[in-house]
């Protein structure tokens, strides 16, 4: 039997509504804030992602599913953001009034070992803002990440922020983590070696225990929780933070926070939640001047975030199946299926029994299926009639076919 591949997984029909819900939430709240939806490729050009995401990073290194084609290399998106910015300079977004506010929703791949939350196709919903250096937009995707979260039941959250400064304050910083890291490099894990040369700060990311003991250290985190960002950047940073105190956001900063991938610049920031285990970030972003003039397009300001919506299904309550307003019996399929015709075209979800079973059978599928019955026997036929049951109370009435639409509730 040919089954899923590791690390995909089928969502299935009484799986689907949490899904839908979770994209319905992001149509209400991104739409409210003036987003619009974009939908870009699930594959691109592979130079994308190692100019965009950077070579530095282990998913351009490790997780990439990159293939050949027509002497192309062309690589499955790890991520969005890329792809976003290049459709963005594409059709010459940077011409429109900005700021431009877009929004995402869809799968992602990551050749990575598959736990709890973490497929090898995955889905994210991101949203990013183009031609805004103010604080105020970083302000904005964060405030937006909350109602977002909020909107679908979740409220037990922590928010975490950071400055990563402008290129400047990142190089001092850089620098002073290389310095007080060096004599411990025989001590860190093979990938904070490579980190060392490629990009320190990313040192600061490691998930590998033994490496987080070292950073623990007393010289370390005097370097770590030090102030290496500059009196432009200090007080950009200062203005996100009010904004979010005037928003009644509450956040804590937390120095160590530097981001996964190469592009980030100034503001970072993660959100965790309490119900999740030592994998708790359900959404992470930050600020990235630089991207779009890297990716070949203007100088042009912006600032977004992801959520992998896998791990937002596990925390967000269960939606029930919802029943169908109506299920045909009758022992006449083709007036059966004519009053189905007849339901649907009012505005009401119906079914009928195609194999047409005995009355019994259809009752019990009906009650299993549907919140009312709505009964079509050689008697309604005669009299022009329908019997209509309620599923949930067993009331039921013999109704005209003029007026038995106006007993059926949606």
């Amino acid at each position: 039997m040919i089954q899923a591949q590791k690390g995909t997984k089928d969502i299935l029909p009484q799986e689907i509504a949490n899904w839908q819900k979770m994209e319905s939430a992001g149509y209400e709240i991104f739409s409210k804030a003036n987003f619009k939806e974009i939908r870009t490729p699930i594959f691109e050009a592979t130079e994308l992602f190692a100019r965009g995401v950077g070579d530095s990073t282990d998913i351009v290194n490790k997780e990439m599913y990159t293939f050949e084609k027509s002497e192309r290399s062309l690589t499955l998106r790890p991520e969005n953001t890329a792809g976003v910015v290049r459709a963005y300079i594409e059709h010459g977004f940077h011409r429109l009034p900005q700021p431009v506010k877009l929004w995402y929703k869809g799968p992602m791949f990551r050749y990575e070992r598959p736990q709890a939350g973490r497929q090898r196709q995955f889905h994210q919903i991101g949203v990013e803002m183009f031609g805004s250096a103010e604080p105020s937009a970083d302000a904005e995707v964060i405030n937006l990440a909350v109602k977002y979260l909020n909107k679908l039941g979740l409220n037990d959250l922590e928010i975490e922020i950071n400055s990563l400064g402008c290129p400047e304050c990142r190089k001092k910083y850089r620098e002073a983590i290389k310095e007080v890291l060096k004599p411990h490099l025989q001590e860190l894990c093979e990938d904070c070696n490579f980190r060392y040369e490629k990009n320190p700060l990313r040192i600061l990311d490691c998930k590998v225990d033994s490496c987080k003991k070292i950073f623990e250290k007393e010289e370390i985190q005097k370097v770590i929780l030090g102030d290496f960002i500059c009196e432009e950047c200090k007080e950009h940073f200062e203005k996100v933070q009010e904004y979010l105190r005037a928003l009644n956001i509450p956040y804590k900063r937390n120095k160590q926070l530097v981001r996964g991938l190469d592009y980030y610049n100034r503001t970072v920031f993660e959100i965790k939640s309490n119900n999740l285990g030592s994998q708790n970030a359900v959404c992470g972003g930050g600020r990235y001047d630089s991207l779009v003039e890297t990716l070949g397009g203007p100088s042009t300001p912006a600032v977004g975030w992801a959520m992998g919506m896998e791990r937002l299904n596990s925390l967000i309550s269960k939606t029930p199946e919802q029943k169908l307003n109506a299920f045909v019996i009758s022992e006449d399929t083709t007036a059966a299926f004519k009053l189905v015709e007849e339901l649907r075209e009012n505005g009401f979800s119906a079914e009928f029994d195609y194999a047409n079973k005995k009355f019994k059978k259809q009752l019990d599928k009906a009650a299993k299926t549907a919140k009312y019955a709505v009964i079509l026997m050689d008697d309604e036929i005669k009299s022009n009639t329908v019997t209509v049951k309620n599923l949930d109370t067993s009331q039921q009435v013999n109704i005209s076919r003029t007026e038995y639409l106006n007993y059926i509730k949606i």
